[in-house]
């Protein structure tokens, strides 16, 4: 039955959705440059939460946000 489960999800249609550990560099109003092992501008409204864990920022962003 696990199986069927697996299938549901990669053929899923809905975003997806994970904590990413990031470090901040610079903010702008629109977008923040982080550093997930190379640069990147993330848009502030694909962002969907932000914490502090372990000394470390995490954002809650879309699974294809961050390839």
């Amino acid at each position: 039955m696990t199986w069927l489960f697996n299938i549901r999800e990669t053929f899923s249609l809905e975003e997806r959705y994970r904590w990413i550990p990031v470090r901040i560099l610079y903010e702008t109003q629109k977008a923040i440059l982080v550093d997930v092992g190379k640069k990147a501008w993330i848009p502030k409204s694909w962002i969907h939460g932000v914490r502090l864990r372990n000394n470390l920022f995490e954002i809650y962003i879309g699974q294809s946000a961050i390839g």
